[in-house]
Parts: C-alpha cells; structure tokens; sequence
C-alpha cells in the first residue's frame, strides 16, 4: 500500500494512504502529546488543508505514545498566566477556531482514544464522529480545579453528551474512564488494549471506503445542522462567547492563581 507522508509538521504527523485513509497523530509522546499554540495551528492546517483534499475518503485521529492527549502544555500555560487578556483571547480564539474547524470537517473522522484524554483531549474526543477507546483510558474535563472552565471545548462537548451529563463533569471535574465515556455517550466502543483498538478501528475504516463518499459528508452535514440547529443560527456568536468566557478567566485573579499553582505543583489558595 502506498503512503504519503506529510513532512512540514512540527507536533503531528500526516500521512495519507492509497485508499483514501489520512492518519492525523499527535507526535509529542514526551509531553503526552498535549497542547501547545503549534500543535493548534497545525491540526487546524491538516484539517482546512489535507482533509478536504478530494482523495480523503475518511480521517484517522490518534495519540502516538502512551496517552491521546493530556490537555494543555506546560509551557504555554506559563505563557498564558503572563498574558493579558487581548492576548489571551487571541491564544482562546485559535483553540475554539481549531476546534471547530475539526468537528465540521466535511469527511468522517475516527478518533482512537488510549491512556487518558484530559481537558482539550476530551475536546478531540468530542468532534470524532466515532471514537474507540481502550478500557482502561482516563478521561476527565479537570479545569475548574486550575480556577478555569472547558471552554472551548464547551459546545463540542455539550453537543456530545448533553447538558446534564455536562453539569455534572464540568463542576466536578473528576476522572472516569471508557465504560462511564460510553454510557453518556462520549465515545462509542470499548476495547480491551491497543491490538484491539487497531483491529477495531480498521474495521471501521474499511466499512466507511465501502459507503459513497458524497452521501458519508451529505450524511455528517445533515446530522450537524440537525442537531445543533440554534448554533447553527448564531455560529460565531457561540464561538466568540467561549473564547472570552475562557480569556476573561485566564487574566482573573482565581485563574492565574489556579494555573500557577498548578505550574508550582502546590495547592491554590481556595484549597489551602
């Protein structure tokens, strides 16, 4: 089977196969692949760019590693504690663009989930169309616990498993794992390891490139506007709202102390 690989990416890796499979992976396994302003702009330039290429026939997401992803990078996290907040929303604005951009890609994205999904991981769970994950994956919406909120990923996730299931996760911000994900709808099956997340993802992949690809995006585009019809209505209103929602908690005095602290590996204040 032929491949093309995709070279100009610093934080994923691109590859596109003969039958029409792009494989997007999230290439930073030293820091358990998590979020940082690069690897936003270039999920966002494999999405606009190679997944709307005329030979993609389906989207393969996935975490190279130990774990999907476990949220926000270190490092730009510290850089977000010194920005004010023009800055901050700019930085807030990039992710919820990214994010979106994702979850309306016109073809079909598999997402294949193991080790943890945390904070904008659960976000990237939550724009695949179909996720596996292994068993014993950890996931949790833990922002509130740094004096933040899930944002940006807010609609996405909402729109996933709805909003009471929402309340409860993001106030509480605790961990579960692939059976409670599968219960709310979060993802759609549980595997026992990695050989049979790769064996069952491969199965999907090859009952997709059996469907007509027209009628797979007509499909995805009906179920969106079907389901999300008020957001659909005030689409950038939405996306603007969680930007500043997150930017305006960044810069308040409970938010720099929540991610400082977290930085400082201590407790923040309100715990002490």
């Amino acid at each position: 089977m032929r491949y093309q690989v995709f070279m100009d990416y610093k934080t994923i890796r691109v590859e596109r196969d003969s039958r029409g499979l792009l494989t997007v992976t999230l290439n930073r396994p030293d820091i358990r692949n998590a979020f940082n302003e690069v690897m936003i702009k270039e999920l966002r330039a494999a999405f606009e760019v190679e997944a709307v290429d005329p030979g993609v026939k389906v989207i393969l997401l996935k975490g190279e590693g130990p774990v999907f992803c476990a949220g926000g990078d270190l490092n730009w996290m510290k850089k977000a504690v010194t920005y004010n907040y023009e800055e901050n929303l700019r930085d807030t604005s990039a992710l919820t663009k990214m994010f979106s951009i994702l979850n309306e890609c016109p073809r079909p994205v598999i997402g294949a989930v193991h080790g943890a999904a945390i904070g904008g991981g659960v976000g990237l769970v939550s724009v695949c169309d179909m996720v596996v994950a292994t068993a014993e994956t950890q996931f949790s919406l833990s922002e509130v616990r740094l004096g933040i909120v899930p944002s940006c990923i807010g609609p996405f996730v909402l729109a996933k498993i709805g909003a009471s299931q929402a309340r409860s996760l993001f106030i509480s911000a605790e961990r579960f794992q692939s059976d409670f994900a599968l219960s709310i709808g979060l993802i759609h099956k549980v595997v026992k390891g990695r050989e049979e997340l790769d064996s069952e993802v491969s199965r999907l992949i090859k009952n997709i490139l059996l469907c007509g690809p027209n009628a797979v995006a007509v499909a995805k585009r009906l179920v969106l506007d079907l389901s999300w019809p008020e957001h659909r209505a005030m689409n950038h209103d939405c996306l603007d709202y969680v930007a500043k929602t997150l930017a305006d908690l960044r810069v308040s005095p409970e938010g720099r102390e929540g991610i400082t602290a977290f930085l400082e590996k201590r407790k923040p204040s309100w715990m002490l």
